[in-house]
């Protein structure tokens, strides 16, 4: 079986996002970088394979998706196996303990990301194109990342995972 491909460099959280569930489930995968200093994410290329001209975009055979976080679900279902629970990392089978997984990770997409987000801009992309990084931007930022950091340090003296103890 051919490896699958992502398009896009690990330096980005959304790649580094899926090359973590990959790595998760031992997957075999290419990184096919892209040259953001020539647009590259924004040719016609690119954009046939996310039609945001972000990354990452992900290639399984015919298979061509787009957004991080669907791509992730994707390929911890696809690699999920009946007999093995620690590879049913979406806690398929138990409705229960799904919602938790799906509660946990819309935090991190609601409410983690969007603050280390902020103070990634602030600190790498602003000064990459010439700017000068927003104090009071990354200081809010922070502030929203304490909070929710504090959220997940009480619920992990309680469990071993965010959502729960498998």
């Amino acid at each position: 079986m051919a490896p699958v491909k992502v398009f896009g460099s690990a330096a980005f959280t959304n790649v580094a996002r899926v090359l973590v569930c990959l790595e998760e489930v031992g997957a075999e995968y290419e990184i096919v970088d892209i040259d953001f200093h020539v647009k590259e994410h924004k040719g016609p290329e690119h954009l046939a394979r996310n039609p945001f001209g972000q990354v990452p975009a992900f290639q399984d055979g015919d298979l061509m998706l787009f957004q991080s976080r669907a791509i992730s679900r994707y390929v911890l279902r696809k690699y999920k196996t009946a007999d093995d629970e620690a590879v049913n990392l979406l806690r398929e089978g138990s409705p229960e303990e799904s919602a938790l997984v799906d509660a946990w990770l819309d935090a991190e997409a609601l409410r983690y990301d969007p603050a280390m987000n902020s103070v990634f801009v602030q600190h790498r992309v602003v000064p990459a194109l010439g700017g000068t990084p927003d104090e009071e931007i990354i200081g809010e930022s922070l502030e929203k990342l304490r909070e929710v950091l504090d959220v997940y340090e009480a619920r992990l003296a309680k469990h071993r995972y965010l959502a729960g103890d498998s």
